[in-house]
C-alpha cells in the first residue's frame, strides 16, 4: 500500500514533458547506449573500437537465449547496481547509478528510484523490439 502511494505520488510530480520524456525507451538508448551498441543494437556504434571487449550484439539476444527474449537479465545488466563485484569486471556503465543521482535531484529520493527504474524499464523494453 504505501508503494502504491509512492508511485502516486511520483505521478504527481511529473508534468507531460516528463512524462513523455520518461516513456521514450528508444531516446532513452540513443542517449545512453547507442555509442558503444551502435543505432541498431548490433554492437557497432561509434566507441566500439575504443572499448577492450566490443559491446554485444543486442539483437540476437533472444536468438541466444533459446527464442525467448531475457527481460530481467537485461534488465539487471542496464540497471546494474545488484550486480556482484566477485563476478568479474563489468564492461559497461552501471546505468542505474549513472540515472539516479539526477532522477533524485529531480523528483527526490522516493520518486527518483521509481524514474530510474522506469528509465530501465524502457530501455529494456526497447532492447527487445530490436531483436531479429
Amino acid at each position: 500500500m504505501r508503494f502504491l502511494i509512492t508511485v502516486a505520488l511520483a505521478a504527481l510530480a511529473f508534468n507531460t514533458a516528463d512524462a513523455q520524456e520518461l516513456g521514450d525507451g528508444k531516446a532513452e538508448y540513443m542517449n545512453s547506449c547507442a555509442v558503444c551498441h551502435g543505432p541498431e543494437g548490433k554492437g557497432d556504434g561509434p566507441l566500439g573500437d575504443e572499448l577492450l571487449k566490443r559491446p554485444s550484439d543486442l539483437t540476437r539476444l533472444s536468438r541466444r537465449n533459446g527464442g525467448e527474449f531475457p527481460y530481467w537479465r537485461v534488465y539487471a545488466v542496464i540497471d546494474g547496481r545488484a550486480m556482484v563485484p566477485a563476478h568479474g569486471e563489468r564492461d559497461m556503465p552501471v546505468w542505474g547509478s549513472q540515472f539516479l543521482p539526477a532522477d533524485v535531484k529531480k523528483y527526490g529520493p522516493n520518486a527518483g528510484e521509481i524514474v530510474t527504474r522506469e528509465r530501465i524499464h524502457e530501455l529494456a523494453g526497447y532492447v527487445q523490439t530490436l531483436q531479429q
